[in-house]
């Protein structure tokens, strides 16, 4: 018999109501207050819910888990509906659930079996494993494809390697219009179903991709084979975070960012040797492979959204008793469109009005660019000045691959420089600019191991492992400024995180997929050395960014309107929280 609040026991809570705000604010104010009311703290309400992201007292995320998610673990529309008090549109007015009996809320149990987080370890170790590696083939695509250029150019008589390289735009391109649209999917119909529905289109994608007869084909469909693919980039971190405890998350996500952090690296090594053994069509063939693995993976996976979870179990408990009293806190939620509409405007609206993701934006892009620039400049280096092979070209990527693993594995070292800092009173954690410590660090990195390869990559008779060497500093550097960047953001906006975070992986995707565009004629133009000082140089530029936001941060988010705002409702709704507590403990003395 499922676990169900007992009136009799004294556990029972009366849900709080809902303050009407007397003014219209517009817009992202207006969003913001409907959120704060609905997460207002009262007095008469315990929060029994493990799962949700809300709190503004909760134990801060890990940077990994802010950063390796397009639309963060939650979009700020999916926490509305995980309040324990929802809202269902009615006309012009909104109608709440807070007429439901108390004693018929149906909830986990702190040891409920079918809560995710009490899953056996094991069981929960081969979830995280299955959402990693799916994800690993999702990235691995985008940069697989740099190998299969020459074959395809040679086959479709394409000329300009331009033009060729726009397969990675397209590939971008369509992660970040994915990501945007299949998070709040998984919001309204649980992680498992959309896994099963995404994942299985990118399967069938990527056979137009193996069969096509002309370039425009393959730029076309792997377009639409990223939107699908997304849903791993979108929804896999949110999978973590329904089964691993805070105690543990920060570990969970520095052993999933395994797969989707070596995915840019291990794409043209795997792809280097099926393309010199097999040709270029198989590059496909074995994504292909890899993916439809994935997908059996994700479909033997049960629902992790917790969410969901709930509304079953209440329908059961309605089937079984016959009584349509029966409820939980999640059975009315916004609908999907409302959602959407959320999910793409806010992060546009951020990216014009907020001077911080001016900033962050430009930077992250640029760093992430270059990056992309790698899979332009480690062919022209090591297949056509060096002579190496495609598969041996391949094996050149890791260095950067060395890098992004060192970066992840000393992640937790990192997390105690960054609690090193100076606490925030009013949350008891490190201020959001600690986190730029790490950045600082990273943007000296990142311009370091670009001129290494740029000066060491040719001649020829300088040895071959010292552009490889140089790789490391290089794949750190640019591991570190995306997770603790993406942390920084997120620590800032709060419950705009998530569409701050859309907002920076937008323009980081779009500039990743453009700037490689210009890779093969300013390479050609320039020479390779010549050409990556230039990037370097550029990187160097950008050093000031970080050192300004770390010193002076405070007073530059101090100056943000909207950040103003938020600090206002929640310094609002502590005052309410506690003149709410005052009045109850004034009250049980007048019983007494």
């Amino acid at each position: 018999m499922p676990d169900i609040r007992d009136a009799e026991r004294g556990k029972l809570s009366k849900p709080p109501s809902v303050a009407r705000s007397s003014h219209k604010p517009d817009t992202l104010i207006e969003d913001h207050e409907k959120y704060t009311r609905s997460t207002a703290p009262s007095p008469t309400h315990t929060s029994r819910s493990s799962f949700s992201h809300g709190s503004v007292n909760s134990d801060p995320l890990s940077p990994l888990e802010r950063a390796l998610t397009a639309t963060d673990l939650a979009t700020e529309a999916e926490q509305f509906s995980r309040q324990a008090l929802s809202y269902t549109k009615t006309g012009a007015s909104l109608a709440t659930t807070g007429s439901r009996l108390p004693s018929f809320e149906v909830e986990f149990s702190p040891e409920d079996p079918e809560h995710p987080l009490n899953w056996p370890l094991w069981y929960r170790g081969m979830v995280i494993g299955a959402v990693s590696y799916s994800t690993w083939t999702v990235v691995l695509y985008s940069t697989s494809y740099t190998t299969s250029m020459p074959g395809m150019m040679d086959e479709f008589n394409v000329k300009s390697e331009s033009v060729a390289t726009l397969g990675v735009t397209t590939y971008l391109l369509g992660l970040a219009v994915g990501s945007l649209v299949l998070a709040p999917l998984s919001e309204m119909y649980g992680r498992r179903i959309v896994y099963a529905g995404s994942l299985g289109v990118y399967c069938l994608m990527v056979l137009p991709c193996a069969l096509a007869t002309s370039l425009s084909e393959v730029l076309i469909v792997r377009f639409f084979g990223a939107v699908a693919g997304s849903v791993m980039i979108a929804n896999a971190p949110g999978s973590v975070s329904d089964i691993v405890t805070e105690n543990y998350r920060a570990l969970a996500f520095s052993v999933w960012s395994i797969g989707p952090m070596n995915g840019p690296v291990t794409g043209p090594l795997i792809g280097g040797f099926v393309a010199e053994y097999l040709g270029w069509r198989w590059t496909n063939w074995l994504v292909m492979i890899l993916a439809g693995v994935g997908w059996i993976l994700c479909l033997s996976m049960p629902e992790t959204y917790a969410p969901i979870l709930l509304q079953r179990k209440a329908a059961k408990v309605r089937m079984e008793t016959g009584d349509d009293r029966w409820w939980c806190r999640y059975d009315q939620r916004l609908s999907f469109f409302e959602i959407l509409k959320i999910n793409l405007s806010r992060p546009f609206i951020l990216s014009f009005t907020e001077p911080i993701l001016w900033f962050w934006n430009a930077y992250v892009a640029i760093i992430y660019g270059i990056l992309y620039l790698c899979f332009v400049a480690y062919p022209l280096v090591y297949t056509r000045l060096r002579g190496w092979s495609l598969g041996m070209t391949g094996l050149a990527y890791m260095g950067i691959g060395v890098g992004t693993m060192l970066a992840i594995v000393t992640e937790p070292l990192a997390r105690r420089v960054v609690n090193s800092h100076k606490k925030d009173p009013a949350t008891g954690r490190a201020y959001p600019e600690a986190s730029i410590s790490i950045v600082c660090l990273a943007s000296i990195l990142c311009p370091v191991g670009q001129l290494w390869f740029s000066w060491t990559s040719v001649p020829v008779t300088i040895h071959w492992i010292w552009p490889i060497l140089a790789g490391i500093p290089f794949g750190a550097g640019n591991t570190l400024v995306f997770i603790y960047s993406s942390n920084y953001i997120a620590g800032s906006y709060g419950i705009y995180a998530a569409s701050a975070l859309a907002s920076n992986s937008v323009v980081r995707s779009v500039v990743g997929g453009t700037l490689p565009l210009a890779g093969p004629k300013m390479f050609a133009a320039l020479t390779p050395q010549w050409a990556g000082t230039l990037l370097g140089l550029v990187q160097v530029a950008l050093i000031p960014i970080p050192f300004v936001f770390y010193k002076w941060g405070d007073r530059i988010r101090a100056r943000s309107p909207l950040i103003r705002q938020m600090r206002d409702d929640q310094e609002r709704l502590r005052a309410k929280a506690e003149a709410a507590a005052k009045r109850r403990r004034m009250q049980g003395a007048a019983g007494k």
